[in-house]
């Protein structure tokens, strides 16, 4: 089976997969629930999106199941596929109907920190509000606009970035360290609410229409609390030790936030060894998978963990 990612279509996150016989099944990642599968080595095309509205989008699989070329996706698939035009339509891109129709829908800019105090601006549609920055895996966010369309929310994000400085994009790599020794709830709260006041400012400054400046907070999901806040005196959390890109892998899942998972990893007689190891399940993308009771082989040289 061939993973798509980490999904939030729900409160509850889950692994989404596409099977041989090319329906797409998901695996939950509610908290106690074990994940045990074998990776097969090579990263392969994810196939492309055809955006027909809002609402309405269709997955076509690579009709030749090829090895990925350019990100997760083979050069044909990418040169197929829609959402990759939506990032330079509010430059006077070119976009199909579908996409359009997409884009003209409202959307929200938001603010959102990461666990070391990374803040970053980015979008989402009205439709996917909440979804989008479970999916990111904030820690805290807030909303800072709500835009008529997304050509405006796209000019208004790359807006903040120029003047305040503002990234769009946080590294699933830097994500993962930080989640290991994340700094508190209050500091992270303190730095999201500074610079969302900052956005808002800005944003109240500027003479363009389109659009209002909002004062909402999102709500993080339940399951990504144990992950996101600080580690208890004396509780050992880890980075996870091997990569997922071949072998078996056993994972117990505590707490998810995004992609990412603080997991105890169980030994064949399903004892989990000592600590909780912080895992980006994000790495399964492209990847055929094997499900199974499979572990985790840990290291010999258990000092370089603990």
């Amino acid at each position: 089976m061939l993973v798509h990612g980490v999904v939030w279509d729900s409160p509850s996150p889950a692994l989404r997969l596409h099977t041989p016989a090319g329906e797409f099944t998901d695996i939950a990642l509610a908290q106690g629930s074990s994940l045990g599968l074998r990776v097969t080595p090579g990263l392969w095309c994810l196939g492309h999106v055809k955006v027909h509205g809002p609402g309405d989008r269709t997955h076509v699989p690579c009709p030749k199941s090829s090895p990925a070329e350019r990100g997760k996706q083979c050069g044909p698939c990418f040169a197929r596929d829609d959402s990759r035009l939506m990032h330079d339509f509010h430059r006077g891109g070119s976009v199909p109907p579908g996409l359009r129709s997409y884009l003209m829908q409202p959307h929200w800019l938001y603010v959102a920190t990461f666990a070391n105090g990374t803040t970053k601006v980015g979008t989402a549609s009205a439709r996917r509000k909440w979804n989008r920055l479970a999916e990111q895996g904030a820690v805290h966010a807030s909303y800072v606009a709500h835009a008529e369309d997304g050509r405006v929310v796209r000019i208004l994000e790359d807006l903040v970035t120029r003047e305040l400085g503002l990234v769009q994009q946080v590294r699933s790599a830097a994500k993962v360290a930080s989640l290991v020794e994340p700094r508190t709830g209050v500091e992270l709260q303190a730095i999201n609410r500074q610079q969302a006041a900052r956005v808002r400012e800005f944003l109240a400054g500027l003479s363009m229409t389109g659009y209002d400046v909002a004062r909402d907070e999102w709500e993080r999901p339940a399951l990504a609390a144990r992950l996101c806040n600080a580690r208890p005196s004396g509780a050992v959390r880890h980075p996870y030790p091997a990569a997922f890109d071949g072998g078996g892998h056993g994972l117990r899942i505590h707490s998810m936030s995004g992609a990412i998972a603080l997991a105890g990893l169980p030994d064949a007689d399903g004892v989990e060894v000592e600590g909780t190891f912080v895992a980006d399940l994000g790495a399964l993308k492209g990847r055929q998978i094997e499900l199974g009771r499979h572990v985790t082989e840990i290291p010999a040289l258990q000092d370089s963990l603990f």
